[in-house]
């Protein structure tokens, strides 16, 4: 369980590793709908958990609607990843969402220490810079410091020590790679 802007979320990778402790036997999924034009480019998965306990199911979604840009090119996995994230919540007791499971429209409200951090110059401002040159957003930070507790051995600390800056100056760039090597990581 990790905790963002107050609420609390658990991690797929969380999930996952419990699912085997507690004898998941298999997870199987489906391809409901293929993302295309005609239906807003929306991915619909389907997952369906085995566990010594019973069968358990889940649908998920993803549009580049709903997704960061830097997932929006991979949105049928991230279907998939949701669909099996809600299935191997309800197969283990888990009734928070998965962090894994918010769209890219839903903001989890910052963290009394996220609030008295000086607010980024908006994007209005920063036109002449490339998107990849602004600061990193909300939502890739708080997804980052999740990977980092969930790979990073020492946590937040040893990540900046790594990085040789604080998490919540990177831009958005950084943040997308360090987002794509953690999340390998944790697979």
């Amino acid at each position: 369980m990790i905790e963002r802007g107050g609420r609390r979320f658990v991690l797929y990778a969380g999930l996952l590793e419990e699912a085997h402790a507690r004898g998941l036997r298999s997870i199987e999924t489906e391809l409901l709908q293929v993302p295309g034009a005609d239906n807003g480019e929306v991915a619909i998965a389907r997952a369906v958990v085995r566990t010594e306990e019973g069968k358990f199911s889940g649908i998920g979604d993803a549009s580049p609607g709903n997704v960061s840009r830097a997932i929006a090119p991979h949105i049928i996995r991230m279907a998939e990843t949701r669909a099996k994230a809600r299935a191997l919540r309800d197969a283990i007791n888990v009734g928070v969402a998965a962090l894994e499971e918010l769209g890219d429209e839903e903001e989890v409200a910052p963290s009394r220490e996220e609030a008295r951090m000086p607010m980024a110059k908006s994007e209005e401002n920063n036109s002449e810079l490339p998107k990849e040159a602004l600061p990193a957003t909300r939502k890739q930070l708080n997804y980052l410091e999740a990977l980092i507790a969930d790979v990073v051995e020492d946590g937040v600390a040893k990540f900046e020590d790594m990085v040789g800056k604080p998490v919540s100056e990177l831009s958005r760039g950084e943040a997308s790679e360090w987002i794509g090597r953690l999340s390998g990581r944790a697979a």
